[in-house]
C-alpha cells in the first residue's frame, strides 16, 4: 500500500508551529474530554483532515506526531481510531489507517455572513462529485474559520437544494491584519473590525496596543487563534486615527486592500540616481518641430499622452506621442519589479497611489510644455471618413507647445471663446482639425457597432481644509471625447500591428457575453414594458437596447444591468477582439506612467522595431510569462477598481452625515425582499427603503416584475421609478444610507 510522508502536497496545519511535552498534553487533554467517536468532535475532525493531507496511509506513531500530541494518549487514541475503523471512516490493514471516503471532503474558500453562517466556495470539486452551489456551513460547525479562510470541509448532507458541511480545518487562513477600531480596556483591550463578516473581536494586551486611544481606527495584526475561543489574540502594528478625518477613512481603504503606498529607499535611489539629459540617438526620431499639446482634466499632474494633427491631402495625419516610461524603467530593476506587483496607479479623492515614483510619473516622463521629453509615437493617416489608411511607430523625442485642459478646449471648441482661441492662436487650427476628426472616428466606431455607454461618474469637491464641498457629475464634453478617441485609434493600431506579425504582447480582450445572461436580461427587461429588438449578443443589439431607454428614467438602470451582463474586460496574450468597442485589435498602450500593461506594450513594440528587416523572431513577452502576467495584472486591476469605489462610498456616507431629514429625487435602482434600493439624483449616493418602513400599506413583493404592490391600496414601487426619499439615517461605520419614502 502506498505511503506519503504527513506534509503531502496539500500542506501542513495552519499555523503548524512545534509544541512542548505539556502543550501537547494540554491539547490530549482537551479532545479527550468529549466522548470518543462522537460525530464531529474535535479530536475525530483533526484524525480525518489530517488523513487527507497525509494523500495516503498512516501509522499510529505517525498519527500520533501529526496530531502533536503526548504518546501517553496512545490508548485512548487507539479506542478512537477502531471506532472510525467500525463505522468504516477508515480501514486498518498491516497496522496502517487510510481514509475511506476522501469523496466527502472538499477544500474551499470561506464567505462569512454577517450573521455568523458562512457558504463555502469550491473551485474544483472531487471527480464524481458536482457541487452546483456553495456549500452552507451553520455557525456552529466553522471551527473558528473567518472569511476568506482556506478550509477543508466534510459534506455531512443536503438541505435547501444544497449541500451543507462542517469545517474540519483551516489549511490557510486569510486575515492576518485587520482594521478595526480600538477599544480600550484597563488590563487588555479589544480592536472591533470594521468588516461586519468578522464575527471576532482582537484581544490586545496593553503594552502591544502602540500607544492608541479609544475609539482611533488602527491596524492590528493577529497573533494567535486560540483553539476553541473565537476571538484571537494580536497586536497594534498601526494606529490610523480618528475615523471621522477623511484622510484616515482614505487610509483604511489602502490597509483593507492590501495596496502598497510606499517605495522603499533603495528604490527611490536607484530612481533619484536616474540621468535627466534627454539626447537625440540613432534610434530616436526628432519630432520636437510638430506641434504637441496635452489635453488634461484640471487637477492632473502626470501628462503621459501629447497629440498633433496636420491636414493632408487624402485627410489627416495625426501624432499621438506616448512618455516612453521603458527608456527609464528597465526590465529586472528595482522599480519595474514595483511597478509589476502594484499594476496600476490607484485614485482616490484627496490621494494618489501612483505605480511609479512622482520623480518619473511627474517629472521625467510628463510630457510638461517646453521641455524635451522622450516619447513612443503613433503616427497614423486617416481619410476624410475617419478610415486608417496608413500607420508608423517609432521611438522619438518631443517637446509640448502648451499644456491643455478639457476645459480650453471645450472653450475654444465648443463654445467658440474669442478671447480663448486669441490666446492660443498658435493652436487653434490644430484643436479644430482634433474636434472634426475626432467626430469621424466617434461616427466611424459607433457604425461598427461599438457601444456607447454614457454612465454617469461621481467626481468629489474637496475643500482646501480636507473636507467635502461637493459630490457632482463628472463633466464630460467633446474635449474629453477627443482625447479618448484618439487614444482608442492608437491602441487599435498597435494592436493590430503586433497580432499581424505574431508578436507576443498582452491585449485588452472583452469577451462575448454569456447567451444566457443576456437571454436573462431579455425577460427582465420584457417585465419592465420595454420593447426590445430581437435578441441577440451583438454588440449593436447593445448599442439599439441603450438607445431605446435614452433620455428616460429607465436609462440609468438598464445601462448599469446591461454592463452586469458582460464579462469583464481583461488582459491576455490571446487576441480575441473586444467586444464592448466592436474591436478585432485592442491593447493598451497609452498609459504606461500608470499602468503596467502598457510598459509591457511599449517594450513589445520596441522589440518589434528593432528586429523589423532583420529577421528577428517572434517575442515571448521578455522575462515575464505573458499568461501568467495577462491574470496578475487583471487582478491588479480589480482590486484598484474595488479599492476606489470603496473609498469614494466611504466620502459620500461622510458627505451626508449631517443631512439627515433632508429630501432627494431618487430613482429605484433595486427591489429586493428588504426593500428598495435608492439612487440620488445630482449627489450620486445611494441606500435603501426598508420594507419595514412601508407602514402605509401591506407590500408584496412581485419579483418576477422588479416591483411592490399595496394589498389595498394598489400603490406601486417599482424599478425605475422616481421616488422623494428622506434621508432617516446614516451609519457610517457600515457606510449605509438609510431613507423613507416621502408622502407629503
Amino acid at each position: 500500500m502506498a505511503r506519503r510522508q504527513m506534509r503531502g502536497k496539500r500542506g501542513g496545519p495552519a499555523g503548524g508551529t512545534r509544541r512542548t511535552g505539556a502543550q501537547r498534553n494540554r491539547r490530549g487533554r482537551q479532545f479527550l474530554q468529549e466522548p470518543a467517536g462522537s460525530a464531529g468532535s474535535k479530536l475525530e475532525n483533526e484524525i480525518v483532515s489530517l488523513f487527507y493531507q497525509a494523500e495516503g496511509s498512516l501509522s499510529l506513531p505517525e498519527i500520533i506526531k501529526g496530531l502533536e500530541l503526548g504518546r501517553s494518549y496512545r490508548k485512548e487514541l487507539n479506542n478512537l481510531l477502531a471506532d472510525l475503523c467500525h463505522r468504516k471512516l477508515l480501514t486498518c490493514e498491516d497496522k496502517l489507517y487510510t481514509l475511506r471516503t476522501p469523496e466527502n471532503l472538499v477544500e474551499g474558500t470561506v464567505s462569512l455572513a454577517p450573521a455568523g453562517y458562512a457558504f463555502v466556495a469550491v473551485e474544483q470539486p472531487p471527480p464524481g462529485l458536482k457541487i452546483d452551489k456553495d456549500i452552507f456551513v451553520p455557525a456552529k460547525a466553522l471551527a473558528s474559520a473567518n472569511h476568506g479562510d482556506r478550509v477543508l470541509v466534510h459534506i455531512t448532507g443536503t438541505g435547501r437544494g444544497r449541500f451543507e458541511g462542517t469545517v474540519l480545518r483551516i489549511l490557510r487562513r486569510a486575515i492576518q491584519k485587520v482594521v478595526g477600531i480600538y477599544l480600550a480596556g484597563r488590563s487588555s483591550s479589544l480592536v472591533q473590525p470594521e468588516e461586519d463578516r468578522y464575527p471576532f473581536q482582537i484581544i490586545i494586551r496593553k503594552e502591544q496596543s502602540l500607544g492608541a486611544r479609544n475609539g482611533e481606527m488602527v491596524l492590528a495584526e493577529i497573533l494567535e487563534y486560540k483553539p476553541g475561543a473565537r476571538n484571537p489574540s494580536g497586536k497594534i502594528i498601526e494606529v490610523l486615527g480618528n475615523p471621522d478625518d477623511l484622510r484616515v477613512q482614505t487610509e483604511i481603504s489602502i490597509r483593507n486592500f492590501d495596496l502598497p503606498h510606499l517605495f522603499s529607499d533603495v528604490l527611490l535611489k536607484e530612481v533619484n540616481n536616474l540621468d535627466p539629459a534627454v539626447v537625440l540617438g540613432d534610434d530616436r526620431t526628432d519630432l520636437r518641430q510638430v506641434p504637441h499639446v496635452t489635453i488634461d482634466g484640471e487637477s492632473a499632474r502626470d501628462f503621459d499622452d501629447a497629440v498633433a494633427i496636420e491636414k493632408i491631402a487624402k485627410g489627416y495625419r495625426l501624432h499621438v506621442s506616448i512618455a516612453d516610461v521603458s527608456h527609464y524603467v528597465k526590465r529586472g530593476s528595482l522599480v519595474d519589479q514595483e511597478a509589476y506587483l502594484r499594476g496600476t496607479s490607484v485614485y482616490f479623492p484627496s490621494r494618489v497611489l501612483p505605480m511609479l515614483p512622482e520623480r518619473l510619473s511627474n517629472d521625467l516622463c510628463s510630457l510638461v510644455p517646453a521641455k524635451d521629453r522622450y516619447t513612443f509615437t503613433a503616427v497614423m493617416e486617416f481619410d476624410h471618413t475617419g478610415k486608417c489608411f496608413g500607420k508608423a511607430f517609432m521611438k522619438s523625442i518631443i517637446r509640448s507647445r502648451h499644456r491643455l485642459t478639457y476645459t480650453l478646449v471645450k472653450q475654444m471648441l465648443i463654445d467658440q471663446d474669442a478671447a480663448v482661441r486669441r490666446e492660443y492662436a498658435d493652436i487653434v487650427d490644430s484643436i479644430d482639425l482634433m474636434g472634426e476628426l475626432a467626430l469621424l472616428l466617434e461616427k466611424r466606431r459607433m457604425k461598427r457597432g461599438s457601444i456607447g455607454f454614457e454612465i454617469p461618474e461621481a467626481e468629489v469637491l474637496m475643500g482646501d481644509d480636507n473636507t467635502i464641498t461637493d459630490i457632482v457629475r463628472a463633466e464630460r464634453n467633446q474635449a474629453h471625447k477627443l482625447i479618448e478617441e484618439f487614444m482608442l485609434a492608437a491602441n487599435e493600431a498597435v494592436a493590430e500591428t503586433l497580432a499581424d506579425a505574431d508578436w507576443g504582447t498582452l491585449y485588452r480582450i472583452h469577451e462575448k457575453p454569456d447567451p444566457i445572461k443576456v437571454a436573462d436580461f431579455g425577460r427582465f427587461a420584457q417585465s419592465l414594458g420595454l420593447s426590445l429588438p430581437r435578441l441577440s449578443s451583438s454588440p449593436e443589439w447593445f448599442g439599439k437596447v441603450l438607445a431605446a431607454t435614452a433620455g428616460t428614467p429607465l436609462e440609468y438602470i438598464i445601462s448599469n444591468l446591461l454592463l452586469r451582463t458582460m464579462q469583464q474586460a481583461r488582459y491576455s496574450p490571446d487576441n480575441v477582439g473586444h467586444f464592448g468597442l466592436a474591436a478585432q485589435f485592442y491593447t493598451h498602450f497609452t498609459s504606461p506612467i500608470r499602468r503596467y500593461p502598457d510598459l509591457m506594450v511599449h517594450r513589445a513594440l520596441a522589440d518589434f522595431l528593432k528586429s523589423a528587416g532583420k529577421g528577428g523572431s517572434r517575442s515571448k513577452g521578455g522575462q515575464i510569462s505573458l499568461p501568467e502576467a495577462g491574470q496578475f495584472l487583471s487582478k491588479r486591476e480589480r482590486i484598484a477598481v474595488d479599492a476606489e469605489r470603496e473609498v469614494l462610498d466611504r466620502f459620500k456616507v461622510h458627505f451626508m452625515a449631517d443631512k439627515t431629514g433632508e429630501v432627494y429625487e431618487g430613482i429605484i435602482a433595486g427591489v429586493s425582499s428588504f426593500g428598495l434600493f435608492i439612487e440620488l439624483l445630482g449627489i450620486f449616493a445611494n441606500g435603501g427603503v426598508a420594507l419595514t418602513s412601508l407602514v402605509d400599506d401591506y407590500y408584496e413583493l412581485e419579483e418576477s416584475r422588479h416591483r411592490y404592490v399595496g394589498r389595498r391600496t394598489g400603490k406601486i414601487y417599482q424599478l425605475g421609478d422616481l421616488v422623494r426619499v428622506r434621508l432617516e439615517s446614516v451609519e457610517k461605520r457600515r457606510r449605509r444610507l438609510n431613507f423613507v419614502i416621502e408622502t407629503r
